[in-house]
């Protein structure tokens, strides 16, 4: 079946369009130029040249018994997936595609054999060129929740080091390369993951000199939760090539493949003199926790980087064993990290309190608890600073109203500060979005009015680097709510006739954020960690009800459970109590503004993983994605008008010293 790339909708193969919203099955939209005829399979857009194919990465290697490695039972066989017998390209290769199917076609020409050196395992990129079609591994994946690590059925077919990727897949474990597809030919095995070739080497960001000693210890912490993660499948090897280490858009370390120990492993410290001999075999010796000091000295020693006080000790009490377990080992990473945060302290002029998040390490705990519990663990404080504030708003009128009762303002300032080895970005950010009421002629001029006055209130009493007080902001809604009730007196309106408008509003200070609402606008919230959060709770009868006790199927059951139980306008100021709340920003979030004509039928809690977690990476256009937005609520809403706002805020660690 193919999977729609705008709603997900599951659609026949022969299907040319998707048949829920329409969107071309065969044609594709090109992010550079806008080209919208780009053919599926094509790697680069015809018109501008920019690269928008889907390619991954193709792990092709060579079994060492006869029997097919998908066949095994479990994942606890320690059988080494590469071995001393060759692999010839011509067993793998049918034209220019990995399979008989042409789906994958490569990218990258495969290594030739020398007299010198046999290939057992090699990785290449490759093109899809069925990129909407689901793979079998997906189908698996979606119709089984089992644990693949125990023998099921369904799970036989998949070969060894597939399952490999799909148990620490199903753990969440961003580090490792999420898996798209796999199969076995033969004695081969290839397996297709995400493409992270061009990802940044860990070793080129340890080496400048702007990166920090504390920086540089939370990646040693990294990978030493790494190793408790990868050690239960017999992985760890993947720690020990340095070429193997990247770091994602976050400076965040990730793997760029697996690679399976054998019985006996050993370190491979060195990096590689060119792309082939990445993919050659990793030599033998036993594996301990050793291994991981010898890596961190390949480190220190690739990128002529002096190694600190504190370190040099633990490295030489890891060398002879006085550090045995991973939990010693992150212990002593924390003591670290603390005198190391203590000195930079010292140094710095205070930080004020307010502008200030926190990002957290594990402490220790026992390595099989690692995978389950990280989030629980008790925490060492590290200063966060905002590194990008970026935002985008829109509104629609809908597909049934005539006219557009929605407004919005975003009204954002930053200050960058730069010097050799030091960054600093003040971000401060306004966001209003009103959905009016009162009919034509009075919920626009309603919204319209709430806006602007806000928008002069923060002008005149927004403190800079200082997030509004409580007090400050309430005064502000109580003003945009007297500005519409006054105008309303004015008019001598009543009844239905009185305009009025809902409200959401989001302040941004750095790293600090404040909200007020009034009415069933929302404020959502998206992170990697939490997933999406509802901030904001509406003010309807429903609700009301829900909160005075009253079972949620009985309070949404009244006729009246929708209706606004607070506006700005319709009253003044005594009918009002807006909610206002704060939050710090402590990891990369994204902020969403909505009117009710995007919430409604639980649209976002629906679609959010489709059309909210990609906007979290950098690359990702907020415009764009603010547009599909509205899309895809005039495909499953259209009854109203359709507003929202979208801000990323992405933080870093303030390790500067």
């Amino acid at each position: 079946m193919l999977i729609c790339p705008q709603c997900k909708f599951e659609n026949p193969n022969s299907n040319k369009f998707c048949q829920s919203c329409g969107t071309s099955l065969t044609h594709k939209v090109c992010p550079e130029c806008s080209t919208d005829d780009v053919p599926v399979n094509a790697l680069s857009c015809y018109n501008c040249g920019t690269e928008c194919g889907t390619v991954f990465w193709a792990i092709i290697t060579k079994e060492t018994t006869g029997e097919a490695l998908g066949d095994q039972e479990d994942l606890g066989d320690k059988e080494a997936i590469s071995s001393s017998s060759p692999l010839s390209p011509t067993q793998i290769l049918l034209g220019s595609y990995l399979d008989s199917q042409e789906r994958y076609q490569l990218l990258d020409p495969l290594p030739t054999q020398t007299e010198t050196a046999t290939i057992t395992d090699v990785g290449v990129r490759v093109l899809d060129c069925q990129p909407y079609q689901i793979s079998p591994i997906e189908a698996v994946l979606a119709s089984q929740e089992s644990d693949l690590l125990t023998p099921s059925v369904e799970a036989r077919g998949i070969p060894h080091l597939a399952k490999l990727y799909i148990a620490l897949q199903s753990q969440g474990e961003r580090g490792i390369p999420p898996i798209h597809d796999a199969w076995q030919q033969g004695d081969i095995q290839v397996v297709i993951i995400e493409d992270r070739s061009d990802w940044q080497h860990l070793v080129d960001l340890w080496q400048e000199e702007t990166t920090s000693s504390l920086k540089i210890l939370h990646w040693c912490y990294e990978m030493a939760q790494l190793w408790a993660v990868l050690e239960p499948v017999n992985c760890r090897q993947s720690l020990l090539d340095l070429s193997n280490l990247r770091l994602d858009e976050d400076q965040t370390l990730a793997l760029q493949r697996l690679y399976v120990e054998s019985s006996n492993s050993q370190v491979a410290t060195e990096l590689p003199e060119d792309a082939q001999a990445e993919t050659s075999a990793i030599p033998e010796e036993a594996l301990t926790i050793q291994a991981l000091g010898r890596v961190w000295q390949a480190l220190f020693r690739q990128s002529q980087r002096t190694q600190f006080g504190s370190v040099v000790q633990m490295l030489g009490d890891l060398e002879v064993g006085k550090i045995e377990t991973i939990a010693h080992l992150r212990s002593r990473l924390e003591e670290i990290s603390i005198e190391l945060e203590a000195l930079a302290t010292a140094t710095l002029p205070p930080v004020k309190e307010e502008n200030t998040a926190v990002s957290t390490i594990p402490q220790s705990d026992e390595p099989e608890d690692i995978i389950s519990k990280a989030d629980d663990m008790p925490t060492v404080v590290l200063a966060m600073q905002l590194s990008s504030l970026e935002d985008a708003g829109r509104t629609d009128v809908g597909r049934q109203r005539h006219h557009n009762e929605d407004y919005f303002g975003i009204e954002t300032k930053s200050n960058k500060l730069e010097f050799p080895k030091s960054r600093v970005l003040q971000g401060h950010g306004l966001y209003i979005l009103c959905d009016g009421m009162g009919g034509h002629a009075g919920g626009e001029i309603a919204s319209e009015l709430a806006v602007n006055t806000l928008r002069q209130y923060f002008q005149e009493h927004w403190i800079t680097n200082q997030l509004p007080t409580e007090d400050s902001i309430r005064e502000a809604v109580y003003l945009a709510n007297e500005a519409i009730y006054k105008l309303n007196q004015q008019d001598a309106r009543s009844g239905v006739g009185r305009m009025g408008t809902t409200l959401v509003m989001l302040l941004i200070q750095d790293t600090q954020a404040a909200f007020a609402h009034v009415g069933d606008s929302r404020l959502y919230r998206l992170t990697r960690k939490q997933g999406l959060e509802q901030v904001t709770v509406d003010h309807e009868v429903g609700q009301r009800e829900i909160m005075r006790g009253v079972e949620a199927s009985i309070a949404y059951a009244r006729p009246d459970a929708y209706q606004l139980t607070q506006a700005l306008g319709p009253r003044d100021d005594n009918a009002i109590n807006p909610d206002v709340g704060f939050f710090e920003i402590n990891e990369d979030t994204l902020l969403l503004l909505v009117s009710d004509g995007l919430s409604d039928n639980d649209l976002i809690e629906t679609h959010w993983q489709t059309h909210l977690e990609p906007l979290l990476s950098s690359g990702a256009n907020l415009e764009r994605g603010v547009t599909d937005l509205i899309e895809l609520a005039n495909q499953h809403n259209g009854h109203d008008n359709i507003t929202g706002i979208l801000i990323r805020a992405k933080v870093r660690p303030n390790l500067e010293s």
